[in-house]
């Protein structure tokens, strides 16, 4: 049985999702809090695009959320509950924090329904690719009933325990992006400043233990000063600052997240918000010439 699916949040990683589910024949509905940005795409791949989110819920069995904040999802869920029928699965692949996964799965209880926290990671080539990494949180049947959508999605899908389990491995997942690129482009700067060829260190280290995709796919071009988008260094800041009040629970700071933080404000006040985190390497280059 084909399960009519919804997509809320047609940003950067939502439209490309939402085509993977319609290439996978599972897409019926989109939305957007932008109406024109939801009745372009549903134009272009023959699908519906109701002027609500009840009315979407409505006409599907599962609704996929990708949005910005926790706010934005809860108030999705909230408007969405009307709509919906016992059994309906909510899959939230936004970045939140762990408490409000639980607190979105603990209003759709109330009417019967599933919620699944699964954020996302592979940046818009995953999106667009259709093979991103997906970390879920939630009940083990909802998982099972919504695989054919998670997997039109991603290539790597793991059930990683109860509601907020996902999003707690998305902070993993968000502190070691935020090491790998400092290691990136600390060292790249380093070796700038030491005058070695780029393009030749990028070769010979990616090939052994310092190798990594951050610096395959990104390094060739932080060392020319392009940074197109992968992930926006406004939304990793969001996403650390969600780290950090997680380890602020356990009485903790986490070194990496408190510096990467720093150093993205740096990047938020010269008018980086919406370029690629990789431009961190200005940071870094501007340590060893500050003129």
């Amino acid at each position: 049985m084909t399960l009519k699916t919804g997509f809320v949040g047609l940003g950067a990683m939502g439209a490309p999702m939402a085509r993977n589910l319609h290439a996978a024949g599972l897409l019926a509905a989109v939305y957007n809090r932008s109406r024109s940005r939801a009745e372009a795409l549903a134009e272009e791949l023959g699908c519906a695009a109701p002027a609500t989110l009840e009315a979407l819920a409505r006409d599907c069995q599962i609704v996929v959320l990708c949005v910005s904040a926790d706010r934005d999802v809860l108030d999705c869920v909230n408007a969405l509950l009307p709509g919906l029928a016992p059994g309906s699965i909510v899959i939230d692949c936004s970045t939140v924090s762990a408490q409000t996964a639980r607190d979105a799965a603990a209003t759709l209880r109330t009417a019967d329904c599933h919620f699944l926290d699964c954020p996302v990671s592979g940046g818009t080539e995953g999106a667009a690719k259709g093979t991103l990494a997906i970390m879920c949180g939630g009940g083990e049947a909802a998982f099972e009933r919504a695989r054919p959508v998670l997997d039109a999605m991603g290539k790597t899908v793991s059930l990683m325990g109860p509601a907020g389990s996902g999003q707690a491995t998305k902070a993993v997942n968000q502190i070691m992006v935020a090491g790998i690129n400092q290691a990136v482009a600390e060292a790249l700067a380093f070796a700038r400043a030491e005058g070695l060829p780029l393009d030749k260190v990028i070769d010979v280290v990616g090939g052994g233990a310092a190798g990594n995709w951050f610096l395959t796919h990104r390094g060739p071009n932080m060392v020319r000063g392009k940074f197109p988008l992968g992930f926006k260094v406004a939304l990793h800041q969001k996403d650390l600052g969600i780290v950090q009040r997680m380890a602020e629970a356990h009485d903790v700071q986490l070194p990496v997240v408190e510096m990467t933080r720093l150093h993205y404000e740096r990047l938020l006040q010269a008018g980086h918000a919406d370029h690629d985190i990789s431009s961190l390497m200005t940071v870094k280059d501007a340590m060893f010439d500050p003129d």
